[in-house]
């Protein structure tokens, strides 16, 4: 099952990404219900001379919509916000970000800020090359592109040529290179390209020798990569029917097919591969082994880690798809083959994940072998790479990376830099050496090169940002959970730091999609620390931490545990005098902006400020947009009456409560999500806005011609980030910020 599939915050995760009437409890409690079908009023009335000075305060009429879910009775009167692009919500946006831009703009730390984060995102960043034919490939980042350049070369050694520059495809750098494939033999290239941070993807093909751009233009495709065949002919990929028109960024993505493109041909010529008519939830990622002989078709479905295999000779024109692995029992990721023996990645009696081997002459699950036993660390990843495993292990949410050989034995350790990260390792079995990437919280990524044979790694790129790790620190503790579950949390924070209880925190955290979050390098996180702050993450139960069993106690029926995790941090911080409630705030994306809403909820006194991003905030209709139903798996669906009650206890939606004082609040959205559809932060942000009493300001900021994250330019980023600190600066007790010290 793909991770792209996932409702999900990026990676190292960070993503930054809204105005409030603050009424006074005496207030009238908003308007009375109105039927839109039958009122021409404007849908944003201001509010003049609140709580919050120089501010217009919109807002939000209520309807009368309303669900029976059975037997129980639950309004929905923002449910007009769903309607992304409707003229009516189209007017409450620009209301909103009036009020939010108009709040921001007057903080006086906002323009320290942009200029510090512009300083110091301004530095050289190297993707990790790789090698297909005669050519190396890899990305780079002068510092402030909106967008990082592909590079060509023949040598490491040698000066590369631009490939693609994404950033003049679009002014604003809207436009994204979202992956890319070179043929076997490197002389080609399949590339996907997405606009305003749409999970949609448009393929194209380039040829390499040239740099000419080919004719084929492939679209509807998602979740999806491009796997070529071996005689470089063609590629396949994964796509869905063209949606209806005005359902591009809303309307459910069912029915996926698996599709082969031949080079110089047009979309409808693909030849369909594999499809299921009778099953609309599978989704099919295609890879074509190394030796060409095999078609790999991994059938996912939804967001659990449990799929199915199959495979297709593609020696034998007449060969039909052989179904290996069936029955979504456990995950099976494909890692190499030699000829008929297949190796596989799988949690099948192995919680924490082991390596089988499979001989195609018999197939059998009584004929499988272990080649690498489960240990007592999760396995998160592996490669098959100059004729041996690289297996990347979690201990404690660290990394550390061993080599095997093909037959299982273990030959070393790979020696990293210090307690941190690690990616890549990745290669062609023949290869003779892959690159890796190590990061931590204070190290910015390096890139070694390693060579399999010796075991040698060599430093390949080292960025150069413009401050001194040295000056901070990071520990790792375990809290102890409501019901005694020791939680780690890796806490940042400038050495020397005095513990009075007053210290402004950040507490970051995910919990769930069995998505680990290990220490990871920002710059915006860098500002933070900079200016005084702590940054804490805490690692929740229902990710991947700790394996199979560390997810599963954090999803569906269990999810209460991940808001308990969270909470227990958010009062070990406080109880370790690291800070208090008026300079604590909460932040998450995605699935980590559901736990934000759902922890300011349940807890409201208990933070200081809250930063839920792109979250899923309406639990009870999350499954009826894009490929919200994939996530069922995890969350539970609202049709199951058992389930129903479950997700009502803690959709942030529907526990937000009339007469409340919340958090100081800065929702965040982008117009063009079609993973979270902005409607649940829409809607809950007007029904925060409606609720809420108190002084704290409660603010949504949407992005414009902007996603769910990935491809987001630089600039936006920087926007944000300076956004969200300034926000933190405004309304967290601590007066006293240092910036750009």
């Amino acid at each position: 099952m793909p991770k792209f599939l996932l409702c999900m915050h990026g990676s190292a995760l960070g993503i930054l990404w809204l105005v409030m009437a603050c009424f006074p409890a005496s207030e009238a409690q908003g308007n009375p219900p109105v039927n839109l079908k039958n009122n021409s009023s404007s849908i944003v009335t201001p509010l003049r001379n609140r709580r919050m000075p120089n501010s217009d305060y919109p807002v939000t009429l209520r309807d009368m919509t309303s669900d029976d879910y059975h037997g129980t009775t639950i309004e929905d009167p923002y449910r007009w916000l769903e309607d992304t692009y409707s003229d009516a919500t189209a007017e409450w946006v620009k209301s909103q970000n009036d009020v939010t831009y108009d709040f921001l703009e007057d903080i006086p730390t906002r323009g320290p800020i942009v200029d510090r984060l512009t300083t110091l995102w301004n530095y050289e960043r190297f993707g990790r090359p790789f090698q297909r034919g005669d050519y190396y490939f890899y990305s780079h980042n002068n510092g402030l592109q909106n967008q990082s350049v592909l590079y060509v070369t023949k040598s490491l050694e040698q000066e590369a040529r631009v490939l693609l520059n994404p950033n003049e495809w679009s002014d604003e750098g809207t436009e994204a290179l979202s992956s890319y494939s070179p043929s076997p033999n490197g002389k080609l290239m399949a590339y996907s390209v997405s606009s305003a941070g749409s999970d949609w993807r448009e393929w194209h093909v380039l040829n390499v020798d040239t740099g000419e751009k080919l004719e084929d233009h492939l679209q509807w495709s998602k979740f999806s990569s491009a796997s070529w065949a071996h005689d470089n002919s063609g590629f396949y990929y994964s796509r869905y029917d063209a949606p209806e028109e005005g359902e591009e960024f809303s309307g459910t993505n069912y029915f996926q097919k698996l599709y082969f493109h031949t080079i110089g041909t047009a979309q409808s010529e693909d030849r369909l591969i594999y499809q299921r008519e009778d099953e609309k939830e599978w989704g099919f990622g295609g890879y074509v082994t190394e030796d060409g002989q095999y078609l790999i078709i991994s059938v996912w479905k939804g967001s659990d880690r449990k799929n199915q295999l199959f495979y297709k000779d593609l020696h034998d024109p007449q060969a039909e798809v052989v179904e290996l692995i069936t029955g979504f029992d456990a995950d099976y990721d494909f890692i190499g083959n030699d000829g008929n023996q297949f190796w596989l990645l799988t949690d099948l009696d192995a919680p924490q994940k082991r390596v089988i081997q499979i001989n195609l002459e018999e197939p059998q699950r009584a004929h499988w072998q272990t080649l690498i036993a489960e240990s007592e660390h999760r396995i998160e990843g592996i490669s098959n790479t100059g004729g041996h495993f690289i297996i990347q292990y979690l201990q404690d949410a660290q990394n550390r990376v061993y080599v095997f050989s093909e037959e299982g034995q273990q030959v070393r350790e790979v020696e990293l830099p210090g307690v941190g990260s690690t990616g890549g390792f990745g290669g062609r079995r023949d290869a003779s050496e892959t690159f890796f990437s190590f990061t931590n919280y204070v190290t910015p990524s390096r890139i070694y090169r390693y060579n399999i044979q010796t075991g040698e790694a060599t430093l390949y790129k080292q960025p150069d940002v413009q401050f001194d790790p040295e000056q901070y620190e990071t520990k790792q503790v375990f809290v102890s959970s409501k019901d005694g579950t020791a939680v780690p949390m890796f806490v940042t924070c400038k050495k020397g730091l005095k513990l009075n209880g007053k210290n402004p925190t950040i507490l970051y955290g995910y919990g769930g999609f069995d998505i680990s979050l290990t220490p990871g390098f920002s710059v915006s996180n860098l500002v933070w620390l900079e200016m005084g702050g702590v940054y804490a993450v805490a690692n929740l139960r229902g990710g991947g931490e700790y394996g199979l069993r560390w997810h599963e106690a954090g999803m569906r029926d269990n999810k209460q545990n991940v808001f308990d995790d969270f909470i227990s941090c958010a009062e070990w911080l406080i109880d370790e005098d690291y800070t208090n409630t008026p300079n604590l705030a909460i932040r998450g994306g995605s699935n980590g902006g559901l736990l934000v809403g759902a922890c300011m909820t349940q807890r409201p006194e208990l933070f200081g400020a809250a930063i839920p991003a792109v979250g899923v905030m309406d639990m009870l209709r999350y499954h009826k947009f894009t490929i919200g139903w994939a996530w069922v798996g995890e969350y539970g669906s609202s049709d199951d009456e058992h389930q129903f009650q479950t997700l009502l206890k803690y959709s942030p939606l529907h526990n937000l409560t009339p007469g409340t004082q919340y958090p100081a609040t800065m929702v965040t959205t982008a117009d063009h999500d079609d993973r979270v559809v902005p409607g649940h932060s829409f809607k809950f942000a007007a029904q925060l806005q409606h609720c809420h009493r108190g002084t704290p300001p409660v603010l949504i900021r949407i992005e414009e011609s902007a996603g769910h994250g990935a491809g987001t330019p630089t600039s936006k980023r920087i926007e944000a980030a300076a956004d969200v600190f300034a926000f933190l600066t405004k309304v967290l007790k601590n007066k006293h910020w240092t910036i750009g010290e």
